[in-house]
């Protein structure tokens, strides 16, 4: 076979890289040299927090000779990976991209699933920028700057958040895939505004132990990423297992399109991008039927009555920052949403969790085998500027980009938002959730639905 140039094999997805280094294609470090060439030359000075290049060296040349050797540690092995400022890596400060971490002591070790990673070989780039404590959905960040996104050249728009510079990372080729984290959509929505998969678990599915927390109940990992092969490969192996989920037959798949809450206010480009792509499902063979379920609009109507667990969990984190004097170091617009918890009461906390028990049963009693089939976004990457210059504007735009994601989060679902083809010039994405811990099943049925859903 011949051999791929450094610079063609850093922009295959995980999947299409490993198969290179497998038929000696490609090589994990000149893979790994183009890569940080690429993240030292990017315009965009806010996408990286931090870079690891001597840790990446040595990892990559292990990885060389395992693959020489006809040994690899995995089937990611040698595979770059950007990690979210929130994951401890061992002698890098985990800034959480607050400038009042920022001088923080290094981790002492890696986090497990930093080295689960590490023991499949994959060679570990840095840390990448995000919304301030993990907590928006646009990415906006005034301490590290706010990545760009990639698809609007004119105008800065927004590259999602919070997993804001895991996204831009790899829709600009710096890397193959990034790791995040999803609490209220913090994987998918960066995902939909940047044209890649991004794959949230249900919880507990990936160990986040030592993850900067933002909520201990609803935070999730996950991979942002070209494929959902992709997905699958990382899936497993932060799970330290072997991936073996195959591709569902489309003809074989059912849909329940939910028309209540996730299409309201929605923009004109996203209803018709996203409604095409489920006739192409259907025409394809899968089964469609349109609902109204009654737990998406119950989840929605108790948040915004008695706020949310994602609140309450992050005043409890930051609420000695929070009532101190060093409340001036951070961005107003978090501690805004932090205050939100403080406000909150015992009764608030305890009717959210119980309606959160009672609309998860129900909603798996309802569906059965169906999966979910909504607009990850209500709408294509928003302008930075307007919501920079206005607090109000950011909180309402913030609200909306999160809509959608947060009630799977709430539910305990596990989503997988797809490209969506569409004329925009901005991308658009289709969000795909099962109920709690059917991840293997969605993620087959992910795989069986991506080229379909992408298709013009």
């Amino acid at each position: 076979m011949p051999a791929l140039t450094p610079e063609a094999a850093a922009d295959l997805s995980v999947a299409a890289l490993s198969r290179a280094y497998l038929l000696g294609e490609a090589d994990p470090v000149a893979v790994t040299e183009t890569c940080l060439a690429r993240i030292e030359a990017a315009k965009d000075a806010a996408i990286f927090i931090k870079m690891t290049p001597e840790r990446a060296r040595r990892e990559a040349e292990a990885a060389r000779a395992r693959w020489a050797a006809g040994r690899p540690a995995s089937p990611v092995d040698g595979v770059p990976v950007a990690w979210k400022d929130l994951f401890d890596m061992k002698g890098e400060v985990t800034t959480a991209a607050s400038a009042f971490y920022a001088h923080a002591p290094a981790a002492e070790a890696d986090s497990p699933v930093v080295a689960r990673l590490a023991a499949a070989g994959m060679v570990a780039l840095g840390k990448t920028n995000l919304s301030e404590f993990a907590y928006s959905g646009v990415g906006l960040n005034p301490h590290f700057g706010t990545p760009l996104n990639p698809f609007d050249r004119e105008t800065a728009r927004v590259p999602g958040g919070s997993s804001s510079g895991s996204a831009v990372a790899v829709a600009t080729r710096l890397a193959p895939v990034a790791i995040g984290s999803d609490t209220g959509g913090s994987v998918r929505v960066p995902a939909a505004f940047n044209g890649l998969v991004g794959s949230k678990s249900s919880e507990g599915r990936i160990d986040k132990t030592n993850v900067f927390p933002l909520s201990d109940t609803l935070d999730t990992v996950g991979p942002l990423c070209r494929t959902v092969e992709d997905a699958i490969l990382l899936d497993a192996a932060m799970r330290g297992a072997r991936p073996e989920i195959r591709r569902a037959e489309l003809a074989g798949l059912s849909f329940a399109v939910c028309e209540n809450v996730f299409f309201e206010d929605c923009e004109d480009a996203v209803v018709n991008a996203v409604e095409a792509a489920i006739r192409r499902l259907e025409a394809a063979g899968a089964r469609v039927e349109t609902v109204n379920l009654p737990e998406v609009s119950e989840s929605a109507r108790v948040m915004a009555d008695h706020g949310t667990l994602v609140s309450a969990e992050a005043y409890f984190v930051h609420r000695e920052l929070i009532d101190g004097p060093e409340v001036e170091e951070l961005d107003g617009r978090i501690v805004a949403r932090i205050l939100r918890g403080k406000a909150m009461t015992a009764y608030d906390i305890i009717v959210l969790q119980r309606a959160r028990r009672r609309l998860m049963a129900s909603a798996a009693a309802t569906l059965g085998d169906k999966l979910v089939l909504c607009p990850t976004v209500a709408h294509v990457a928003p302008e930075i500027g307007p919501m920079d210059a206005d607090p109000a504007l950011f909180a309402k735009i913030n609200l909306k980009t999160l809509r959608n994601t947060m009630i799977g989060n709430f539910l305990n679902w596990p989503g997988v938002a797809l490209p969506a083809a569409s004329p925009s010039p901005l991308p658009v994405s289709l969000l795909v959730s099962a109920t709690a811990n059917e991840d293997e099943r969605l993620l087959a049925a992910a795989w069986a639905m991506e080229e379909t859903v992408g298709a013009g």
